[in-house]
């Protein structure tokens, strides 16, 4: 089994209850949900500041799947739910779940890059990653996801919303 980090993200909609939904949908498609963070507020990263603030929620799961077919699972149930996607552009959306780790692997092509190359320039990403594992670390920059944090240039709040709950 491999050992994933993903993040959902949100801002349009019953954003909790996509979470949710997508909780079980990943785990229908073979994607076992081991551990989740608490959700999470924060203003829109990289986009007009009149959109609704977006909630987060950083999950580890385990899965068979490779990292293609994951990928392809992951934007299948966020179509399921919804989501649009516009090529090149930063907006507002009901359901977002990205790839951040995927075991130790590092890898770049057109379709996945993996570690997500945003992940340590964005506190929504690692306040609540770092919840679920501190001690993780980046196979590219050879530092714990706590140690990212505390480096990180990103001066945005990130407000915990609601308490954590392990599923396994």
């Amino acid at each position: 089994m491999n050992r994933v980090y993903l993040l959902l993200g949100g801002n349009l909609g019953e954003v909790r209850q996509n979470f949710q939904l997508a909780s079980s949908m990943m785990e229908e498609a073979g994607i076992h949900v081991v551990r989740e963070s608490a959700l999470y507020k924060s203003k829109p990263w990289g986009m007009d500041p009149g959109e609704p603030d977006f909630i987060n929620q950083a999950i580890m799961a385990k899965t068979p799947m490779l990292p293609g077919e994951l990928l392809r699972n992951l934007q299948a149930i966020e179509r399921k739910l919804g989501r649009e996607r516009q090529r090149g552009k930063i907006m507002s959306r009901i359901i977002d779940i990205d790839i951040l780790f995927y075991n130790d692997l590092v890898t770049d092509s057109p379709e996945l890059t993996i570690p997500h190359p945003r992940l340590h320039l964005r506190r929504f990403t690692l306040v609540p990653l770092c919840e679920i594992d501190p001690g993780l670390r980046h196979p590219r920059l050879k530092l714990s996801v706590s140690e990212l944090l505390e480096k990180c240039s990103d001066s945005s709040v990130v407000t915990k919303i609601s308490g954590r709950s392990d599923t396994g």
